[in-house]
């Protein structure tokens, strides 16, 4: 059942470097259809959460070049629904800016903030969960994570372990650690104590601005300047004055590591963050040898736990290649060994420098 305290902010304003050539800085990896259905990242997380929450509470925030894009792909959006960004400048500023539009608009609002490319398999178990999470930020002053079940020692992953002491079943955070090596990732996973880190938040607009104000002040500051702007006609200038000054920070980092009144609800919904080509192979179907094929028709011939994916249903036809990704898209084309693929940043920055723009 829609609530119209229940509010929701996407986060949609990345460049999705790790997923050269496929997702470029015109069009990045939360514009793209991955899995042929019709619909791209960005609106398959509004699709999901309009369900549970009134579209018209539903705020994307991104950057400026993408404001066409947005309003294309989502066109049922009011247009200031689309909060742009004249810089990036991590997810504390984002969501900082649209923290005080919503309270702007509900001084009491209850908000879950998701990134705009993300994967959830089982939809249903994902909105209950939301919905019980809104509903426990709505009773208390707390800041609520999503977590996932762990099913491997995932390296690429942030972790949460989870303080005996709950609250209506739900678990206090006792402690964040950033993408731990295998051998950590393991004895995460063999402890049964932790939780990957989903990046969905749930907060009480209060709760989550009183938190603000104690531990990251300086971008409080710079906001409060625009104390009656905001949902008004001059808050996009204001934000284009202030918003490049903003600490480049993420809400983990400079609210959630250091606040004592975090907590998470821990689910199982066949979730991925789709933040590298490692984790959209788990996430897509493969053949019997762990090969599998987006956008095109591949012929695989002595060759093992490959990702391939081609612009214009081409035919790929491969020959004796084990963990690599091939990847193509217009005039860039990406042959890179799967356990390499953390490089795929370092490859694009050192086109850019070769080759300018053209490619990137």
């Amino acid at each position: 059942m829609r609530n119209n305290s229940s509010y929701c902010i996407i986060m949609g304003g990345g460049v999705g470097s790790r997923f050269w050539p496929f997702s470029k800085e015109e069009k990045p990896k939360q514009f793209l259809d991955f899995f042929g259905t019709g619909r791209s990242l960005l609106q398959t997380t509004f699709d999901r959460f309009k369900k549970i929450i009134p579209p018209e509470n539903i705020f994307i925030v991104t950057n400026d070049a993408y404001a066409s894009l947005t309003k294309e792909q989502l066109p049922e959006l009011a247009e200031n629904q689309i909060l742009l960004e004249p810089i990036r400048r991590n997810t504390a500023p984002c969501i900082a800016y649209a923290t005080y539009r919503i309270k702007a608009m509900n001084s009491d609002a209850n908000i879950v903030v998701a990134p705009a490319d993300h994967l959830v398999l089982k939809e249903e178990q994902f909105l209950k969960d939301i919905e019980r999470g809104l509903k426990f930020v709505e009773q208390n002053d707390v800041l609520l994570t999503l977590g996932i079940k762990p099913s491997r020692p995932e390296t690429g992953y942030g972790y949460i372990q989870l303080d005996k002491e709950t609250k209506e079943g739900i678990h206090k955070v006792k402690t964040f650690t950033e993408k731990p090596n295998k051998e950590l990732a393991q004895a995460f996973l063999d402890s049964g104590e932790f939780v990957w880190n989903s990046g969905v938040f749930l907060w009480n607009v209060n709760s989550i601005l009183k938190a603000f104000k104690n531990y990251l002040p300086d971008i409080v500051n710079r906001f409060d300047e625009g104390a009656g702007m905001f949902n008004t006609s001059a808050e996009k200038e204001f934000i284009n004055k202030i918003f490049p000054f903003c600490q480049n920070i993420s809400i983990d980092y400079g609210v959630l590591e250091k606040a004592d009144n975090v907590y998470v609800i821990t689910g199982d919904f066949g979730w991925s963050d789709l933040g590298t080509w490692g984790s959209l192979h788990e996430a897509v179907e493969r053949d019997e040898n762990n090969n599998s094929n987006l956008h095109c028709k591949t012929v695989y011939i002595e060759s093992y736990d490959n990702i391939i994916t081609m612009s214009d249903d081409k035919l790929v036809v491969v020959q004796g290649l084990e963990g690599y990704i091939v990847a193509e898209s217009d005039n860039a084309l990406l042959i890179c060994k799967k356990s390499e693929e953390q490089r795929i940043k370092h490859f694009v920055t050192d086109v850019k420098f070769r080759f300018g723009d053209e490619y990137i």
